[in-house]
């Protein structure tokens, strides 16, 4: 075969997988020979709509069976897949779109009004319309300009059912995913075969994934940790993947139970969720053995209700720009090393480094810096964003601070730009919250700085609660006299209905600062959504 990138993966396992289940989406399963079908037919489709190699594909939509059709349809082109998160606005869809320079844009029915309304003067001339919910309008065009648009089922009936064979290489470009950076445009990371390809065989090194494994899929697909950590490692090894479209505690169960999931992975917020459902003591999840989570560390409490259950967690810590895996705590360990992010993984290394490139010992706080196989080689049409990402060359710059421990496991002392400093002193907000979260009525927290006319900034703290519990006025700041220094501890307690998340779970502390500048020492209860 010519083509020895991504795109190749389901018509390889067409072959060795064939009778299995690839994907159940909508809780209909296809087989791999099914699905590597509907790729063949998709990307000739694309093909005869004058999609070629280095061409950009845009996908706008939830976990669906087609969102992976049109990745590796695209990708089988030596085209470039560009997924979006669903819930941009129609101005930031209109700037990835033009920024990337997508022709083709595929997209979900439930998402029409903004997917429209986003790409409605860019340069996208052709618009694939997903029929999530079996929905019986036809596509909806886009006003004042002429845009081919068509039904995703239509398309795949016309479609050749002919396998193309492109050559593509390790070195050519597959994906292109948006960050949520801090200041100006999102950057687009340009990530290519060989990043994804080696970071898949990261995963299947250090979580032993295995073709009998399950896998269910509650994070977006439009999220590294979602796609390069889950399903694109599973359906390498010939594994099955079940989509969930969007997240709920309850619904996540009934599928552990229903299709035997072996695999599950998640954002702390996630697991929590799950083992405070009231059906978490009644289902029957005795076929899950790997659970993996990321984003920030797992509360005591939660490792301790899974490990009643006979599970533990297996961590970890990257980001886009590392495809995005850099590091991986063992679930045997989890315990032992309690809210370190791990060991490198097997093909990629990491170092932590001052200000000025010199390297530092165990214990001793700053940069972290990851270079290996799986890392992108800079950003889409960015270089002087490639350029300041890098140290000597090869080492990319996180942003993110750390340490290692004299037996070599990292531990995040916060992101650079999240970093706190208050009369001159440091503060890493996320050693607060992990203090914070100690608390049993604490569901979770954000620790972020805000401005100060004496000290420059003061860590404040906001706070969402367990559902049913509550927390006393001075409780927090209790807490942490004599477990941290005094400047440290917050000077403000806020307890919101619910804190601001990204679609991965994530907290977005920017939300907060912004909200949460000028609040005043005490106590208080509010909503910040």
């Amino acid at each position: 075969m010519e083509n020895t990138g991504i795109g190749s993966w389901i018509h390889r396992r067409r072959r060795k997988s064939a009778g299995r289940v690839a994907v159940v989406s909508d809780d209909t399963a296809l087989r791999y020979e099914e699905l590597a079908d509907r790729i063949d037919r998709l990307a000739n489709a694309l093909a005869d709509r004058g999609v070629t190699k280095g061409d950009r594909v845009a996908y706008l939509g939830d976990n669906h069976q087609a969102f992976l059709e049109s990745l590796f349809a695209t990708t089988t082109l030596g085209a470039i897949f560009v997924p979006f998160n669903t819930r941009l606005a129609p101005p930031e869809i209109r700037y990835a779109l033009q920024d990337s320079g997508s022709r083709v844009l595929i997209h979900s029915d439930t998402l029409q009004e903004v997917a429209v309304s986003g790409s409605t003067g860019t340069g996208v001339g052709h618009r694939i319309v997903v029929r999530e919910n079996g929905g019986d309008s036809r596509p909806a065009g886009a006003a004042g300009r002429s845009v081919v648009v068509e039904d995703l089922d239509d398309v795949l009936l016309i479609g050749a059912p002919e396998h193309p064979d492109i050559a593509v290489t390790e070195a050519d470009p597959a994906l292109i995913l948006y960050t949520s950076g801090t200041t100006g445009f999102p950057k687009g990371a340009l990530l290519s075969h060989r990043n994804v390809t080696w970071n898949c065989v990261n995963v299947l090194v250090d979580y032993d994934v295995t073709s009998s494994d399950v896998a269910l899929m509650i994070s977006p697909m439009f999220h590294a940790a979602s796609l390069t950590m889950g399903v694109l490692p599973a359906l390498l090894k010939g594994a099955s993947v079940v989509l969930e479209a969007r997240f709920d505690p309850g619904r996540a169960l009934q599928l552990i139970e229903k299709y035997k999931i072996t695999n599950l992975s998640g954002v702390p917020t996630t697991y929590q969720l799950i083992c405070e459902h009231p059906a978490w003591a009644t289902t029957d999840i005795s076929s899950l053995t790997k659970l993996t989570c990321g984003g920030s560390a797992v509360p005591m409490r939660v490792i301790s209700a899974y490990e009643e259950r006979g599970l533990s967690f297996s961590g970890g810590y990257g980001m886009t720009e590392t495809a995005p895996g850099a590091t991986s705590l063992q679930p045997h360990m989890s315990r032992e090393k309690a809210g370190s992010a791990g060991l490198p993984h097997f093909f990629t290394d990491v170092r932590i480094a001052d200000p000025v490139g010199g390297l530092l010992g165990d214990g001793e706080v700053g940069e972290i810096q990851i270079q290996g196989p799986n890392v992108i080689a800079g950003y889409w049409n960015r270089p002087d964003a490639s350029a300041e990402s890098f140290a000597d060359g090869t080492w990319f710059r996180s942003g993110d601070m750390g340490y290692f421990d004299p037996d070599g496991y990292l531990f995040i002392s916060d992101r650079l730009k999240d970093m706190i400093i208050s009369g001159g002193e440091n503060i890493y907000p996320a050693e607060i919250e992990q203090l914070i979260l100690q608390l049993d009525a604490v569901g979770s927290v954000a620790v972020i700085g805000v401005p100060d006319e004496k000290w420059g900034e003061i860590p404040v703290a906001v706070v969402e609660l367990r559902p049913g519990h509550q927390l006393a006025d001075d409780a927090i700041r209790q807490h942490l006299t004599g477990l941290v220094a005094k400047y440290k501890i917050p000077k403000t307690v806020t307890i919101v209905d619910g804190l601001p998340r990204t679609a991965s779970g994530k907290i977005r502390k920017g939300d907060l600062r912004g909200q949460a500048t000028g609040v005043a020492t005490g106590t208080q209860t509010t909503s910040l959504r």
